[in-house]
């Protein structure tokens, strides 16, 4: 009695521990992203590169874990205090290793760049990857159980990895910002590494020969049920499908949620709840059932899997609409509905690679190397998944597409599997007669759903009222436009189509102000594309010559061609367009000097907003003004953001919700203002009818804009010594407290 009380506290110890190393490891992997990106930049090639050096580290860890898992001389909790403590010890200087890194790399070549990124953050991957296998090998020596011991430790780990993005979500990220969290969970290793050690020194094992030795007295074939190969590529599906989901759940929410920071924890949190859920499962099922009976349960899991997880993007929509109703509560909790149907869709995943483990690795043999090579086909799995689905597939194929490819490869498996399940001969040719019609079925019921799925989830019970009358979808995100021309890019506003001066509707007077804010910009840089309307205005300035454009989603080229308020913009000469993350393209063309760097910028509020209004990066486009140069940009209504901008150049000036910065001082110049308006023409129109005498009077009532010291007034204009007084003691945004992103 007193030895099964023993074995049970050791086994809890163990969960525990994994536990907690699970939220460390999610509070790197959010915060090690958001510092790459702000080096790499937000561009797919920068976000392919982290996240597969992220997956390979994971996949090499899993292979490593499971050769050092057989040492003889070592005990595997004693290796995972080992990974858990290196892994710490990196976690202390990573944010600065990151950025010797950034400095090392200016002006090199992105693949050059994205090695070195790569094999920095491969190594603490690598640690994390290898104890899975390490303390699977360490609980199959106790409990002869496969299922059990994989299940209940992937229960464990997701459950402290959801808890952790939960917390980051809510309270971490603001309070503790990038160096912070990654401070804490570096103290959270060391006290894992700890706790591991302490469990080491008082729990011992047999060794692995008496190990074998008892397991020759247990009855029947403990062997491996599925063929090995099989369950690799289970194993690598699992993977790739789970991952692919998740790209595409994310951005279905991020949508709805108008991107904001906390979207991806809270969809991360649900998606490993329900790994935790799913794999607990198994845990339990191992236990309780007769392991020759789990090959038909996995086929049928596999075929839930992929059904399931194909419906949550039809069901979103749907309970969206009863989630905006006037009797449920608005905002987050409404998104909850969503958040639970991830978790379901993920708890089928979660049980996937368990139950694979299960059927498929010898308890008596090497039983954590065995797991070591499933758990890295997983891993393969996963990094293809982002890779061909995130950066190839999504460039070619609507989400319907794509989900459709999952559910039929996730069916092809199950079938696969209950091909070899030893079901009697009547019912192996009716399962995959019944899947056929099961998948057919799925995909009919939710075909009228998914074309409008962007549309109800930014409409929500608005819709059909209100609904995008056109729809793009790259690889760097979703486009939507109504019928009254509003753009909204990834769900949220993303301006007008419309150049009109006298006709404003979307504020287009900002771009014409250049002209009172430098004498001469004939040398323009526009960070960010939009509808093409600002730089359509700032193009036709009778004093650019040269405007270069840069912007993170080529889906707006696609876009622009078809409304002829900008159409001619793409086949201006003097206009040259570059897609790619814009503070990455001003740390890789560091000689490139410009008059004028404008930027309608998205509101600051937004996930990653604060890259393009950091202290960092406004020292970063410092260097590429020329003498006597602007930086004006939309602070979108944010003091915080002008109090930032104060806190890098001398002089300011606020103009309407925007600020323009610079080295020199800053004259609004109204009398030159009116000047370039009334000689602006494009597309061979005069925006100002100098015969017209209400046009007149108009042009002298916008160059009039009034001047207001109290910053009260939307429509006004404030001056560097105003701004100053006001806005004492504001945040001021870095990279590392990510200004107003989490609060």
């Amino acid at each position: 009695m007193t030895e099964e009380r023993n074995g049970g506290q050791h086994i809890t110890w163990i969960h525990l521990l994994f536990f907690c190393s699970g939220f460390p490891a999610l509070v790197y992997q959010i915060v090690w992203q958001r510092a790459l990106f702000a080096i790499y930049g937000l561009n797919i090639q920068s976000v392919t590169i982290v996240v597969s050096g992220f997956m390979l580290g994971l996949g090499l860890g899993s292979l490593a874990g499971g050769s050092l898992s057989n040492s003889r001389r070592i005990e595997p909790v004693m290796l995972f205090a080992i990974a858990e403590l290196l892994t710490g010890v990196f976690g202390v200087v990573s944010l600065k290793l990151f950025h010797r890194i950034a400095e090392f790399t200016v002006g090199k070549s992105l693949w050059e760049t994205g090695l070195v990124g790569f094999l920095a953050i491969v190594l603490p991957t690598v640690l994390m990857g290898a104890t899975l296998p390490l303390l699977v090998e360490h609980l199959v020596r106790s409990s002869q159980n496969v299922g059990f011991s994989v299940g209940s430790l992937y229960f464990a780990n997701s459950l402290g990895s959801g808890f952790a993005c939960f917390l980051a979500a809510a309270w971490l990220m603001r309070l503790l910002g990038q160096s912070g969290s990654v401070r804490l969970a570096a103290l959270l290793n060391v006290l894992v590494a700890s706790g591991a050690l302490a469990y080491s020194s008082r729990w011992r094992q047999p060794k692995k020969a008496d190990s074998h030795r008892a397991s020759e007295v247990i009855v029947g074939d403990r062997g491996s049920l599925l063929p090995f190969s099989l369950a690799l590529g289970c194993a690598a599906f699992s993977g790739f499908a789970a991952l692919s989901y998740e790209i595409i759940w994310y951005r279905l929410l991020s949508f709805g949620l108008g991107d904001t920071a906390a979207t991806f924890p809270a969809l991360l949190g649900a998606y490993l709840f329900g790994l935790a859920l799913g794999s607990r499962s198994i845990g339990r099922y191992s236990q309780s059932h007769r392991r020759e009976n789990a090959v038909r349960t996995l086929s049928m899991v596999i075929f839930a899997s992929a059904v399931v997880a194909f419906a949550v993007s039809p069901l979103s929509a749907l309970a969206l609409r009863f989630a905006s109703s006037d009797s449920f509560p608005s905002g987050w909790p409404g998104y909850s509905v969503i958040l639970l149907l991830v978790c379901a869709g993920a708890s089928f995943f979660g049980a996937t690679f368990p139950l694979v483990a299960h059927v498929s690795v010898n308890p008596a043999g090497q039983a954590g190397a065995s797991l070591s090579y499933l758990y890295a086909a997983n891993i393969v799995g996963s990094t293809l998944g982002t890779l061909v689905v995130g950066f190839i597939l999504m460039d070619y194929f609507s989400l319907r597409q794509i989900s459709i490819l999952l559910l039929v490869g996730g069916a092809c498996f199950a079938a696969a599997v209950f091909g070899v399940s030893g079901c009697p001969r009547v019912w192996l040719n009716r399962g995959p007669a019944l899947g056929v019609i099961g998948t057919l079925f799925v995909i009919m019921a939710a075909g009228p759903i998914f074309p409008t799925l962007y549309d109800r989830l930014l409409f929500k019970n608005k819709y059909p009222a209100l609904h995008f009358q056109e729809v793009i979808e790259t690889r760097s995100g979703t486009i939507g436009v109504t019928r009254d021309g509003t753009v909204f890019g990834g769900g949220v506003y993303d301006g007008r189509f419309n150049i009109d001066l006298l006709r404003d509707v979307n504020v287009i007077v900002r771009p014409y102000a250049l002209s009172a804010l430098h004498p001469a910009p004939h040398d323009v840089l526009m960070i960010g594309l939009g509808s093409g309307s600002w730089a359509q205005v700032v193009a036709d300035h009778p004093q650019v010559e040269r405007l270069t454009v840069v912007e993170i989603n080529p889906g707006y080229l696609e876009l622009i061609p078809k409304q002829p308020t900008v159409a001619s913009l793409p086949r201006n000469p003097k206009v040259h367009i570059v897609i790619d993350d814009g503070r990455r393209w001003l740390l890789w063309n560091p000689q490139a000097k410009f008059d004028a760097i404008v930027m309608n910028t998205t509101f600051h509020w937004r996930n990653h907003a604060s890259y393009l209004l950091s202290v960092e990066f406004l020292q970063i486009v410092r260097q590429h003004l020329k003498p006597g140069g602007v930086l004006f940009y939309n602070t979108t209504g944010s003091d915080d953001v002008i109090a930032t901008a104060l806190a890098v150049y001398p002089y300011a000036l606020r103009f309407i919700n925007c600020v323009a910065v610079s080295d020199s001082p800053l004259v609004f110049d109204r009398a030159r203002w009116r000047v370039v308006l009334l000689n602006y023409v494009i597309d061979g129109k005069h925006m100002i009818d100098a015969s017209d005498p209400k046009q007149l009077q108009n042009l002298d009532e916008i160059v009039a804009i009034p001047e207001d010291p109290t910053g009260r007034m939307s429509n006004s204009v404030e001056n560097n010594h105003q701004l100053r007084s006001r806005l004492q003691n504001r945040l001021i945004i870095t990279d590392d407290n990510m200004g107003l992103e989490w609060r």
